[in-house]
């Protein structure tokens, strides 16, 4: 048996039609980080609070360590949570918000002080012990939360969107921060966040909802080279992947423009039968340089350049191509100017493939 497991849960709130979480089966191994990763409102929250006790299930079951959980109280599950918020005690300093649960828990004095001293050591905070959360940065007080979970020791930390507040260069840090203690301390994490990026530089394993589904579920490079459809696809990588609608004839793509490409032997087995599907690339898989264009000289398209966004190590190319705007991600060194005419390659081996009714991928 798995450390977690959620069999068939559904949750539906009183006086909904529908259900805000549907039929999630999944099994998490102790030790593993896995992310919970979606747009607003997929349910990603909810199935965390379930896990917690913080929301009833409405039907199906929850497991962990082998113990049916469903109708345990939250302070009995041996679960410690982070949360967007902080909830930090105003009036207390850094060492007594950390403290604050093993004094509840009625522990020895020195006991508490030796857990509270590794805390503050492994978070940096030792010289920031007497201050209050009013006088800490945003990255300072979300340390302060994680010590208060890890002091408990408790097997299964879950973290309901712990960086959402911080500025760009304090989550790149934090998340570098959680990672560390996860290795550190090897418990069980479950996390949840809007931000795909967060999720594929985390978690062992990412579970992708909409709608409360599970989409899929699986390791990051998992799920960013082989998405099971077109959501999914187009949630994982950053920028998003470029989806074409097109048309199947004799052999060939043919594109909203008119433009046509001539497909490979492997594609055209994929493909038999069908006469129109969605053909996703991603944006480091379309080619402007010479070599591309001479190795794949029968399927070159033209593009028209819209705006080059500057990243530093790489840059975004926009461009309208095959009647609709594409983004490309090429080299920091590949810049073009609004109105030029380009050539360019999609790789045919990068190319996936989408049923355009279903949006689900052609294997």
């Amino acid at each position: 048996m798995s450390f977690i497991e959620l069999k068939n849960i559904n949750k539906r709130y009183k006086g909904n039609s529908t259900n805000s979480v549907t039929d999630f089966n999944l099994e998490i191994e102790e030790g593993e980080f896995v992310a919970f990763v979606g747009p607003s409102g997929c349910g990603k929250s909810t199935t965390l609070r379930m896990i917690a006790g913080f929301e009833d299930i409405t039907s199906g079951e929850l497991w962990i360590n082998g113990k049916l959980m469903n109708q345990v109280k939250p302070g009995d599950r041996g679960i410690s949570m982070v949360f967007q918020n902080y909830a930090l005690y105003p009036h207390m300093t850094v060492e007594k918000n950390i403290s604050y649960g093993l004094s509840n828990m009625r522990l020895p004095k020195d006991e508490i002080k030796k857990k509270t001293d590794w805390a503050c050591h492994i978070l940096g905070l030792e010289e920031l012990r007497k201050r209050k959360p009013k006088n800490l940065s945003g990255g300072q007080r979300q340390r302060v939360a994680l010590g208060r979970a890890i002091v408990k020791e408790s097997d299964l930390f879950l973290m309901d969107e712990p960086l959402s507040n911080l500025d760009a260069k304090l989550r790149v840090s934090m998340r570098n921060e959680i990672s560390s203690l996860h290795r550190k301390l090897k418990n069980t994490t479950i996390y949840v966040t809007h931000d795909q990026v967060e999720a594929m530089t985390m978690a062992d394993r990412i579970v992708i909802m909409k709608d409360g589904v599970i989409q899929q579920a699986g390791k990051p490079m998992e799920l960013y080279e082989h998405p099971a459809n077109q959501f999914v696809a187009g949630f994982i990588g950053s920028p998003q992947m470029n989806f074409f609608t097109v048309d199947i004839a004799d052999g060939y793509l043919l594109f909203g423009d008119g433009s046509r490409y001539e497909l490979t032997n492997e594609q055209k087995r994929k493909l038999s039968g069908l006469k129109k599907v969605t053909m996703g690339i991603r944006g480091e898989d379309i080619k402007f340089a010479k070599n591309y264009l001479d190795e794949h000289q029968h399927n070159i398209m033209h593009a028209t350049i819209e705006n080059t966004e500057v990243m530093g190590n790489e840059n975004n190319m926009y461009f309208q191509a095959a009647g609709q705007l594409t983004v490309a991600r090429v080299d920091k060194y590949e810049v073009c100017n609004p109105g030029d005419q380009k050539d360019f390659v999609f790789l045919p081996e990068k190319m996936h493939f989408f049923d355009a009714e279903t949006e689900k991928a052609i294997d």
